[in-house]
């Protein structure tokens, strides 16, 4: 079986995997600056992100002593909703990438919603108005001069991470991106599967500018990676829709959770899309020749983005193996957060509040809480913030979730699966592979290319490591909620102007 790589740009880095078969064999990764020129603006160098790309690319390729002109193909997985604006006649961005935690387009979104936008947006693209999303940090980018002078020249290409990847792997020859990123957007229309000319006329936003928007898993490559051997890229899906595809969530009612930066989880609902409200409705991925498959999906803003913060602002302990022999400390000798509660909500709160006005608060602090209190508080909020999606989500598609798969970098700590499970009243169950994103890019890249006849085989590739069960009573269990829904509604707004 030929090798395959994945290549997953996230957040706050790029990693490259080798895989063969689902083994990966080979695997480097680099981080990349966040830039913060003002409170709530968030950007990458997109530059930066590219160099990146190819040296991990290129090194983990080396790792395996694979040929790039052996691989089979190239997936390529994503931080979704960052925005890139770029000329196409040089190839160089035309300002610093804007990146899904930016709010600085909060008034654009505050009166998109004056204007009464609300319930045709989320008809149309399944999304809730909201600064999380392309839109208005595309209106706001064609605001400044270069971008503006490029967009009346005919020389501006705006797209997500994923179409910067492609378009520079390719050396400038594809601007696509696929059906995944596009419904991220809130520019796409997820039922007609096409930009929508009336939002694009409200925004200002040319659809020249954009990419051409293809399926997850195409028959014929997006292109060939110049750069990389000339290998076929095969593949692309956002972030969170590579980790439920790596879940082998393929059919209605399975579920997972990502605990990275932030906490996505994403529910397939099939080739229905959800009624969007609460929880967002978006698009799984698409096999062409298929009708797109459908994901409710409630996404949360901060997770690992909490103990990083205590870690590197507060110096609270030294890394997240420290966090967790603290928190176990709390969880095992029954005193758990000591009344203690942390409200994480660093740049207002996702699903299921949509309230840009929270802001994060530590509450309920006496003098008997140490260390290991606020560890496994923070712990406990991730937890609980995952419930109150499975909660609306369960209530918004009438879905009984039994299990909740999970991933991402913190799903390899037991004490936050074990809190989960007891937060939330179901099992809780973490494959071998945590980091599905890229396993996902790789199965996608591995299906389009031949190396599997369907996700029905897909599907007994995945494998268990452990099963968390919950070990609290219901009793325990709403007395937990009430306690954190007190604390929530504390942290609840907060900014009054």
């Amino acid at each position: 079986m030929k090798p395959v790589l994945a290549i997953d740009q996230g957040t706050t880095g790029t990693r490259a995997v080798v895989y063969l078969g689902p083994r990966p064999i080979a695997y480097s990764y680099l981080e990349h600056r966040q830039i913060y020129p003002r409170p709530g603006w968030v950007e990458h160098d997109p530059l930066e992100i590219a160099g990146n790309t190819l040296r991990v690319a290129r090194e983990a390729l080396r790792t395996a002593r694979v040929d790039p002109g052996s691989l089979a193909g190239i997936g390529v997985t994503n931080q979704r909703e960052t925005l890139v604006a770029w000329d196409r006649a040089t190839g160089r961005p035309l300002y610093n990438a804007i990146v899904w935690q930016d709010t600085r387009t909060q008034p654009l979104v505050d009166e998109l919603l004056a204007r009464g936008l609300r319930g045709a947006i989320m008809e149309k693209t399944g999304l809730t108005p909201s600064t999380y999303f392309s839109a208005t940090k595309a209106a706001w980018l064609l605001k400044q001069p270069r971008v503006a002078e490029a967009a009346r020249e005919g020389r501006l290409a705006l797209g997500t991470i994923d179409s910067w990847l492609i378009w520079t792997l390719t050396g400038g020859r594809v601007h696509a991106t696929d059906v995944t990123n596009a419904s991220r957007t809130m520019l796409y229309n997820i039922h007609s599967l096409d930009w929508d000319d009336e939002l694009l006329e409200e925004l200002r936003i040319p659809r020249e500018a954009l990419p051409e928007v293809r399926p997850s898993v195409p028959r014929e490559p997006y292109g060939s990676a110049e750069q990389l051997g000339g290998a076929p890229i095969y593949a692309a899906l956002g972030d969170q829709q590579a980790a439920l595809f790596g879940q082998a969530a393929y059919t209605p009612g399975k579920a997972k959770n990502t605990y990275g930066t932030g906490c996505f989880l994403l529910l397939n609902t099939g080739h229905t899309p959800p009624r969007p409200g609460r929880i967002l409705a978006t698009i799984a991925y698409q096999l062409e020749g298929s009708p797109p498959v459908y994901a409710a999906e409630g996404s949360i803003a901060v997770a690992g983005a909490a103990i990083k913060w205590l870690r590197d602002r507060l110096h609270l302990f030294a890394d997240a193996r420290e966090l967790d022999r603290l928190a176990e400390q709390a969880y095992r000798s029954g005193e758990r957060g000591m009344g203690a509660y942390f409200v994480p909500a660093f740049s207002g709160l996702y699903a299921p509040y949509w309230d840009p006005t929270a802001r994060g608060a530590i509450l309920g602090l006496t003098a008997a809480v140490e260390k290991r209190h606020i560890a496994y508080a923070t712990l406990e909020a991730i937890a609980q913030r995952t419930v109150d999606v499975l909660e609306a989500m369960e209530e918004d598609t009438a879905t009984r979730i039994g299990e909740l798969r999970v991933d991402g970098g913190a799903a390899k700590s037991d004490i936050l699966l074990q809190i989960q499970a007891d937060t939330a009243g179901i099992p809780v169950l973490r494959p071998r592979n945590t980091e599905t994103t890229s396993l996902g890019a790789a199965l996608a890249a591995g299906l389009a290319a031949g190396l599997w006849a369907s996700t029905a085989e897909l599907e007994g590739l995945w494998q268990l490591d452990a099963e968390f069960r919950p070990a609290t009573t219901p009793q325990e269990r709403e007395e937990m909620r009430r306690a954190w829904l007190h604390a929530l509604q504390k942290a609840r707004g907060w900014l009054t102007s």
